[in-house]
């Protein structure tokens, strides 16, 4: 505990730090402030604020409750994220885009440019239909087509607002701001989800002790989460050794970390996209229910979770494949003078990576997918649905890598400035770091 409040106390000493924390907890202050301020001609006492379930439950989730709230900023940092995976493909699909990807800081100013062109286009169609289905005609205050032009007019400034905000925490301040603004609005949530599961127990189902259980239980997911997220192999890389004059270049071992989780939290974004689709047809068409298509709309039922765990391991295995590249690694090796050891270098090397990717990246899948359906066992086991989101899924991932990248990067403050880290003999990347070399694009 004293190392601790140590550590605390080197974190305020160093200005540059203290100056980019205090800065970014004032602008997630000014998004928070801002998600309780209703659209101009709105009725609040008339919206429909109880707990969404499905896409709607996630997008609420994500926005801290704005969506439900119809706040300035219900569309969040949301249509930004579409934009930013819209591009990242046609990234890998568009020559065009390929080309500026490789014209360095000039191709990626022009790329961020179009990112957030098409968020205006993404945000100002999502506004329309926010304002048509979330917004009911008794809650509005002023007539058409007034209320739903400025309502969009609104909405779309707000989301470029906390996209403004969030560009401004990775510049000035500490962590990835879009990152961090997301993670905020989740939190957000939790206290209220954590009361409600305290009240239902406390009320006869299973009282205290099955409250304390839960809490141990979600620790455990917390850690097993950790694991899957900060998991690597190295792969040693050997520099051959130069002499120019009197001074020695090279001749030192580096490595390249491959995550056992390369692909991040982009496959259960990507399929529960796909397992929306049941549940959205029966909306549009209540004549084409069936018993097979509720079951896909039920996230509880086996067919649900077991449809949506295999997605789950093919967008693993589809995302880890268009975003690390084993031919440009072992070409940017060979040019620099690198070899794995015991493997010759070019497409000898290039296949001993993507054999490595291969074998990492299957149980990382199954621990993805594991991660993912976690909240509808919660469910089942017959834990509040608001807590239960916190045991897995999306949440999870995001507070969890989020949390991880915001302590390196104070870790790396504290180490620059010869203090100790935060942790002694923690896992947090960036205390007593192994030279690495970059694996690519890989999130």
């Amino acid at each position: 505990m004293k190392k601790l409040f140590s550590t605390l106390a080197n974190i305020w000493k160093i200005d540059e730090l203290r100056v980019r924390i205090l800065y970014t907890l004032l602008i997630l202050l000014v998004y928070r402030i801002g998600s309780f301020i209703v659209l101009p001609g709105v009725n609040p006492s008339s919206l429909n604020t109880q707990t969404k379930e499905g896409l709607l439950g996630l997008l609420n989730m994500f926005a801290g409750g704005s969506f439900s709230r119809a706040s300035i900023f219900a569309l969040g940092v949301m249509p930004y994220i579409s934009a930013s995976i819209v591009v990242q493909l046609l990234g890998i699909a568009v020559p065009f885009f390929q080309k500026m990807q490789k014209e360095g800081e000039s191709g990626r100013k022009k790329i961020n440019q179009i990112t957030r062109y098409l968020t205006i286009a993404i945000t100002a169609m999502q506004a329309v239909g926010y304002v048509k289905s979330q917004v009911t005609p008794d809650a509005r205050l002023i007539s058409e087509p007034w209320f739903t032009i400025s309502c969009v007019f609104v909405l779309t400034a707000g989301t470029m607002f906390v996209m403004w905000m969030g560009e401004k925490i990775t510049d000035k301040g500490i962590g990835n701001g879009i990152s961090l603004i997301i993670m905020t609005g989740i939190i957000a949530q939790l206290p209220s989800g954590l009361f409600s599961e305290l009240i239902s127990r406390q009320s006869g189902q299973g009282g205290l002790i099955a409250f304390i259980i839960e809490i141990v239980a979600l620790f455990a997911v917390v850690m097993f989460t950790v694991l899957i997220i900060q998991g690597t192999r190295k792969v040693p890389v050997q520099y051959a050794k130069k002499i120019v004059g009197s001074k020695q270049y090279g001749g030192v071992r580096q490595y390249i970390p491959l995550k056992l989780n390369a692909a991040g939290v982009m496959p259960i974004i990507f399929a529960q996209a796909i397992m929306f689709i049941p549940s959205t047809i029966g909306q549009f068409f209540p004549g084409a229910q069936s018993p097979l298509l509720a079951s896909f709309s039920d996230y509880t039922s086996i067919a649900y979770n077991l449809t949506f765990a295999i997605l789950i391991i093919l967008f693993t295995f589809f995302y880890t494949a268009i975003t690390i590249n084993p031919n440009q690694m072992a070409d940017d090796m060979k040019k620099n003078g690198g070899f794995v050891p015991g493997v010759k270098p070019g497409k000898t090397t290039a296949d001993y990576i993507d054999a490595i990717i291969s074998h990492i990246t299957f149980p990382g899948a199954i621990a993805l997918a594991i991660i993912a359906i976690l909240p509808s066992i919660a469910i089942i086991l017959g834990i509040n649905s608001q807590f239960a989101h916190f045991f897995g899924g999306t949440s999870l991932l995001i507070l969890v890598a989020v949390v991880l990248d915001t302590l390196q990067q104070v870790e790396s403050h504290l180490l620059m400035r010869h203090y100790d880290g935060l942790m002694k003999t923690g896992r947090i990347k960036g205390r007593n770091p192994v030279n690495t070399v970059s694996s690519g694009n890989a999130i």
